[in-house]
């Protein structure tokens, strides 16, 4: 697979597929595609395969993969990666797509930041929510620690080995790295602004337990200061609902207070959207505008669900689509991986 990644002017590359995500959907989408004789590029601001699984919670297991009872994100991302190798898709990473339009022609200008530029004949948008920020820490003198002290997602948890944190935040995220990430450190604080937790019920009741028996502390306050020493990170000072101060000693600070989604320029596209999402019909996941596709979280559809499983379901049909709109005149048959000698030759089955 080849990444491009020169800002260089270049003539369009011309290309049956563009796909705008290289998420999980983004690239089971690379294999529909491929089980059917299209090829594909893929874009995406990220600067490596994989979207927010591998961005936000590489590490975290997920459970409803059919016939894998457990698997990590960033594992997941390694064999969908795997699973499109032999379709040689290109990668175009680290750039975000800021042109879009259809041409007179039919088909479809994209252009990213860098000048890659695409001349396609149908586009898939697997862009999940967008692009995206963590809410962070709003203290004084946070910007020199973070990505070193103070942090927004963990992409290795072994780092944390031995160590003091703090962990703000009441959601699932900040439940599930508290429970992990306990029988291997230090010490761990955990803060929330309020009693309530927006966690799943048996996470909360599990973090309970723990603070009953002494083996963590849980703090109803805000975040006022970071402790310096030498310009080391060394804690943070809390301000409880009485007006109270308390300094918690520590050598890293997790915050979890979600992200701010942004459709960013997908928005000015012209492409009919409901609550922030690209509305798409159920047969081929096709948007307003014929020739554009959406799958994974970025669509929106009566009933949608917003499981990956949902997205691989969606990328299948809408393959066949895509077929369709670039070569209608085509038949379509409906070929099994296990038995079509075709589809053996494009895996690279041996015979």
């Amino acid at each position: 697979m080849s990444q491009t990644a020169s800002g260089a002017a270049t003539p369009p590359i011309t290309a049956e597929v563009v796909i705008i995500g290289a998420g999980p959907c983004g690239l089971f989408q690379v294999f529909e595609l491929g089980l059917l004789g299209i090829t594909a590029h893929l874009v995406d601001s990220l600067a490596h395969p994989g979207g927010q699984c591998a961005e936000l919670y590489p590490e975290k297991p997920i459970y409803d993969i059919p016939a894998l009872p457990v698997c990590g994100a960033q594992e997941l991302v390694d064999r969908l990666m795997q699973q499109i190798k032999p379709f040689k898709p290109e990668f175009h990473l680290g750039q975000e797509v800021i042109e879009f339009r259809r041409l007179d022609s039919g088909r479809f200008h994209v252009r990213t930041a860098l000048g890659t530029t695409f001349d396609a004949g149908a586009v898939v948008i697997a862009a999940g929510v967008g692009s995206f920020q963590p809410r962070r820490l709003g203290i004084e003198g946070i910007e020199a620690f973070e990505g070193r002290s103070i942090h927004y997602r963990i992409k290795n948890s072994a780092e944390f080995s031995g160590k003091r944190l703090v962990i703000f935040g009441g959601g699932d995220s900040a439940l599930d790295w508290t429970l992990e990430l306990l029988p291997r450190v230090a010490s761990l604080d955990l803060v929330h602004r309020r009693s309530d937790f927006r966690a799943a019920p048996a996470s909360v009741a599990k973090m309970r337990e723990h603070v009953a028996a002494g083996r963590m502390r849980l703090f109803e306050a805000l975040p006022q200061a970071l402790a310096l020493d030498n310009g080391r990170l060394t804690g943070i000072t809390i301000k409880t609902p009485d007006g109270g101060t308390q300094l918690l000693p520590a050598e890293h600070l997790l915050a979890f207070f979600g992200l701010h989604p942004k459709l960013g320029p997908i928005a000015e596209w012209g492409l009919a959207l409901e609550k922030r999402a690209l509305t798409v019909d159920t047969e081929k996941f096709q948007t307003s505008l014929p020739g554009v596709f959406a799958v994974g979280d970025i669509n929106t559809y009566p009933g949608k669900k917003k499981l990956i499983l949902s997205g691989f379901h969606e990328a299948a049909l809408a393959a066949f689509a895509i077929q369709h709109h670039l070569y209608p005149q085509k038949k379509q048959f409906l070929q099994y991986t296990t038995t079509s000698p075709v589809m053996h030759q494009r895996l690279g089955v041996p015979d």
